[in-house]
């Protein structure tokens, strides 16, 4: 059975419409951005709190958090002099899910909060 409007079978999309998709997804591509997409999954953090779990420098941490907002993928919250983060795109969970499975260990595979 193929798809309403789609005579042929195949899958909608063109190479012009995953322009987009790519460049999201080459800003995922970084494993400081993984893990902090990974975190953002189970909970709220900020800057510093993020800076501290990836190891990096403040300065660095804000500069990975801005392009993933760029993308769509993050939000934020302003309390009082703290500037809380977390995922803005549901479908992170999806993809985290299968790069953790694919990549990490058995045990610690990622689990829906």
């Amino acid at each position: 059975m193929t798809p309403i409007n789609q005579p042929s079978g195949k899958p909608l999309g063109s190479v012009q419409e995953f322009a987009e998709a790519a460049e999201c997804l080459r800003t995922l591509a970084h494993p400081v951005r993984l893990r902090i997409v990974q975190l953002l999954l189970h909970g709220r953090y900020t800057v510093g709190e993020i800076a501290q779990d990836c190891e990096t420098p403040d300065n660095v941490t804000s500069e990975h958090l801005r392009l993933l907002q760029r993308c769509g993928f993050l939000q934020s919250e302003r309390e009082g002099r703290f500037v809380y983060y977390q995922v803005a795109e549901p479908h992170l969970k999806h993809l985290m899910a299968c790069i953790e499975g694919r990549f990490l260990p058995c045990g610690a595979k990622y689990r829906a909060p």
